[in-house]
């Protein structure tokens, strides 16, 4: 079959990347595409895909998102006017949403944010099935519109991480911490205040912080700034503790048995409790405390191998969906 998955930011390009290499060993055509985005092109280069590069990413305002959403749309039209794909996938884009539905092609979705309000509003109910994670209530679907949900036992992040091979760097007197931007352009994120920074001028009196930024620019003498793109995966391989305001790299940490801190404001995720129920490293805490657990658990490795093994890929799902046709 003629597969389309669209990745809209870097979660999505590792996740259609993971997803994209199976389907194409099932002898599956894909046509993986993405827009203009800090993450997207050069994660794809580190993936080794290819894809076709739709619109861009301009979440200056609300004007700026809904004309490139528009403007994606309609790209996406033309660029299947001479032939459709059998079935589109995605971790809720909504221009592939709304190209797919509207062209009449069955949609397998995927997703794991129900605060994500908008996005859910905008991409569940078009979906012909959902393939989501056992953490997140079913009911929670289905109130947006979800028509069939697949679940499974796992996050979503184990697609990428469950046989992954890390490069490992050589040790450092001083422990590694890394912290991650909160993505303040997140339409769940609008509004709230980004505290990383501030907490990452007082880890550096525990190690040598790495902190990443995500679109501003900012200067700080007591850590390491990263402004271009790297390949976090590798970073968290080798980091002693985790910080974030979310929930993507939170998990690729623990799920490798490396601690992270996750800020319970917006950290506090029903799959974010999933991994900490099941014994992960990942734990939730208000910024006040996050100095006293990062004390607790710094440099700690955990031994996640067999709670690892008894995670269900979901790749393994969209595969069989698609080889058997459930999406009809």
């Amino acid at each position: 079959m003629k597969v389309w998955y669209d990745a809209c930011t870097g979660k999505h390009m590792r996740y259609g990347a993971a997803i994209a290499k199976r389907l194409r060993k099932t002898g599956h055509e894909v046509i993986l595409t993405t827009r203009k985005h800090p993450d997207t092109l050069a994660l794809a280069r580190i993936l080794g895909e290819e894809p076709i590069v739709v619109g861009k990413y301009a979440p200056s305002s609300l004007f700026s998102r809904l004309e490139e959403s528009a403007k994606r749309t309609l790209q996406f039209a033309e660029l299947f006017r001479d032939g459709l794909p059998d079935v589109a996938v995605s971790h809720q884009s909504v221009e592939l949403c709304r190209t797919a539905f509207g062209l009449g092609v069955p949609i397998i979705l995927t997703a794991d944010t129900p605060h994500a309000t908008a996005v859910n509003r905008l991409t569940i109910p078009l979906s012909s099935v959902l393939v989501a994670s056992e953490a997140v209530p079913e009911r929670l679907f289905k109130s947006f519109g979800a028509r069939k949900v697949v679940r499974f036992k796992g996050v979503d992040e184990v697609a990428w991480v469950k046989d992954a091979k890390f490069s490992r760097a050589s040790s450092s007197d001083k422990p590694l911490i890394v912290v991650r931007q909160m993505e303040t352009r997140a339409s769940y994120a609008l509004g709230k205040e980004d505290e990383t920074m501030r907490l990452t001028v007082k880890l550096a009196s525990l190690g040598t912080v790495l902190f990443i930024s995500r679109y501003d620019r900012v200067e700080n003498d007591k850590v390491i700034v990263k402004k271009e793109f790297m390949d976090t995966m590798n970073a968290v391989a080798n980091a002693d503790l985790v910080v974030s305001a979310g929930g993507t790299i939170s998990r690729e940490a623990a799920l490798q048995g490396v601690p992270s801190i996750v800020l319970s404001e917006v950290g506090r995720t029903c799959v974010n409790r999933y991994l900490a129920r099941k014994g992960f490293p990942l734990f939730m805490a208000d910024s006040s405390e996050v100095l006293k657990y990062a004390e607790k658990y710094l440099g700690r490795k955990f031994d996640v191998k067999a709670k690892l093994a008894e995670l269900e890929n979901p790749v393994d799902i969209i595969e069989k969906i698609i080889a058997e046709r459930q999406f009809a």
